[in-house]
């Protein structure tokens, strides 16, 4: 991968910046993603942030290099605070981190969003407090798909700041979206994930002093892949009587 040719995921992830974009991508590593939109004449400006040196000298040569140092702007920045009030930011990037990373960059960088910003999130993992997160803030899921790269799935959450927004326990789970369109890689992702937790469930009974707490954790969520599994194309989606229940 390079700033010519991104992977799939960030491909996914560029596919969601609207044109004409003013991008701060979080986490920008070797900043392939700006450098690549701008190549392309897709965005106006990009400010790319890292927190960390090694990335964050990567970045600059990276941008350096493609000779896009006018419109392409290198920040070390803890996470939003990369972003400045001048910058008229109007998507967020943020991806390759853990959901829960994310969240929290968000969450402590909320005085750094106008509301809006077009955010597009590439967890990896920890999808679930993602988008409660999201629900607490009134940010609606506009898009959300799942992909499968060198063996591994990945997800890519779109979303926009449009008031309150109500997302029952197990569209939290699984993604609103997601549950309703069903794709094969999304099926494919929870069949591996259910197998995952029958195996604990079975390491459960053999070993001792498990919490039942824990036990009933995992059981839940077994239970709730296996009826969203089994689940005909006519049905779509739960009821959302289910919102009350807890992941």
């Amino acid at each position: 991968m390079n700033e010519q040719t991104l992977s799939m995921r960030l491909e996914r992830v560029a596919a969601h910046v609207p044109a004409g974009a003013r991008l701060a991508d979080i986490g920008s590593d070797h900043g392939y993603l700006p450098v690549a939109l701008m190549r392309r004449g897709a965005i106006a400006m990009a400010v790319a942030g890292e927190v960390a040196l090694t990335p964050f000298g990567a970045a600059q040569r990276t941008v350096r290099e493609s000779g896009q140092e006018l419109s392409i702007t290198v920040r070390l920045a803890n996470g939003l605070a990369a972003i400045e009030p001048a910058d008229g930011i109007s998507a967020i990037s943020i991806c390759g981190m853990g959901g829960e990373t994310i969240r929290d960059i968000l969450d402590s960088g909320k005085a750094c969003l106008s509301g809006q910003e077009r955010l597009i999130l590439q967890p990896n993992g920890g999808e679930q407090p993602l988008r409660q997160w999201l629900m607490d803030n009134g940010y609606r899921i506009l898009s959300e798909e799942v992909l499968r790269e060198n063996r591994f799935y990945y997800e890519v959450i779109v979303a926009e700041h449009a008031g309150p927004v109500m997302y029952s326990a197990r569209e939290l789970y699984f993604g609103p979206l997601q549950m309703q369109a069903r794709s094969p890689v999304f099926l494919a992702k929870w069949q591996r994930l259910l197998r995952e937790k029958q195996r604990t469930l079975s390491h459960f009974e053999r070993a001792r002093q498990v919490p039942e707490e824990k036990v009933q954790d995992i059981a839940r969520q077994a239970r709730w892949i296996s009826e969203m599994l089994a689940l005909s194309p006519a049905q779509g989606s739960f009821d959302r009587s289910s919102s009350g229940e807890q992941a």
